[in-house]
């Protein structure tokens, strides 16, 4: 490989670092393998030219037309990049009945990470959960305090005389989620299968929910079912009953849900790592234990994914700065002495996706200005 294609791989890294999810650099330089995993140099000279809002093809095209490719092979190249799951892709039809294609840079997470369902290898798995160790979840995920997941309660977890906003509520959002859903294997699973270790919370592999543009892209790239919102209610008590901590995008309307646990996601074994993770979550809960009912059978323990749990004196205690308010270790309480309580600060979600990006990007903004001043 030449020195300009070794170099592109840097570029791109840095070119991909300025997105709203962001791709920091490492000591180690793993990033620079992980991208060389899923582009190859002429992808990576072209993804240059791509931006994290969708362009339309034509636009792209008068970005790189001096370097001689002809329209039709430019879109060649960001059809197949797009199957490779490198590029978010959308359309639209003018009122003259004429398709126009757009393409935009995915972001490493949640996106070019997830789009290697079907293509993942022992290296590949490796090299992201070096890159995820060592950078990603300090220096991306909990810069700005705007996750891109935040965590909602498990339905039979909130007493009913509390009042639980719409995008709190998990079967709200299936049931008002406005348009095709998809189910799709667990990347984190899978890849810890694939490692041979697998998941020990439960044997459900397809326990990925998208929705709406996202459930269409992720059935034509044949890693997702659509499924009905019936299905999807199912699989959501099955979930709940095997202690998952759920979570959605962090928008009102949010395109995915993850259905995640403390031995496999990424993201929740990398942020138990931290002193205090619970500060790293967007999450409107917490769990509170009575002591007067409390036994100490120790099951809320082995149900908590986040370690936020110890029986001290033959009683559960709750570490507050380690619990996020999934509402895992509620249901199975046989003394009824643990509950969620809503915090003091609600925390409302940005009403869209797009509108989570804008807000990290605006808070990143923020940041550099304090750190120039």
């Amino acid at each position: 490989m030449s020195d300009t294609d070794m170099n592109v791989y840097r570029e791109l890294q840095e070119h991909l670092d300025k997105m709203p999810v962001g791709f920091p650099a490492t000591e180690s330089g793993i990033e620079l393998k992980v991208l060389k995993h899923l582009f190859t140099p002429e992808e990576a000279h072209l993804a240059l030219k791509l931006n994290y809002m969708p362009d339309p093809l034509k636009k792209i095209y008068r970005r790189v037309k001096k370097t001689g490719i002809s329209i039709e092979e430019l879109e060649i190249l960001l059809d197949e990049m797009y199957e490779k799951g490198l590029l978010n892709y959308g359309k639209s039809t003018s009122e003259k009945g004429v398709e126009e294609k757009f393409f935009a840079n995915a972001p490493i997470v949640i996106g070019m990470f997830e789009y290697q369902l079907g293509r993942l290898t022992k290296e590949f798995i490796a090299d992201m959960k070096q890159y995820f160790e060592e950078a990603f979840f300090e220096k991306e995920w909990n810069l700005t305090g705007i996750p891109q997941l935040r965590t909602i309660p498990i339905g039979q977890s909130v007493e009913h005389e509390q009042n639980i906003a719409n995008y709190d509520d998990l079967r709200n959002i299936i049931e008002n989620s406005g348009g095709p859903i998809g189910l799709a294997e667990c990347i984190c699973r899978k890849s810890k299968d694939i490692l041979g270790d697998p998941c020990k919370k439960t044997d459900m592999r397809e326990i990925c929910f998208s929705f709406r543009s996202a459930a269409e892209m992720y059935h034509e790239k044949g890693l997702a079912r659509l499924i009905s919102k019936k299905e999807a209610l199912d699989i959501l008590e099955k979930v709940e009953e095997a202690g998952l901590v759920l979570q959605p995008g962090n928008s009102q309307r949010p395109m995915c849900i993850c259905c995640c646990c403390g031995c496999c996601c990424e993201v929740l074994t990398n942020q138990k790592k931290f002193d205090e993770p619970s500060r790293f979550f967007a999450t409107n809960f917490q769990a509170e234990v009575d002591s007067e009912l409390c036994i100490g059978c120790g099951i809320c323990v082995d149900r908590c994914n986040m370690d936020a749990i110890t029986i001290v004196d033959d009683k559960s205690e709750i570490e507050k700065g380690r619990c996020i308010g999934c509402g895992a270790c509620v249901p199975t309480c046989p003394q009824d002495a643990i509950s969620l309580r809503k915090k003091e600060e609600t925390i409302v979600p940005p009403k869209n996706t797009m509108g989570t990006y804008i807000a990290i990007m605006d808070k990143k903004a923020e940041l550099a200005r304090m750190e120039k001043s």
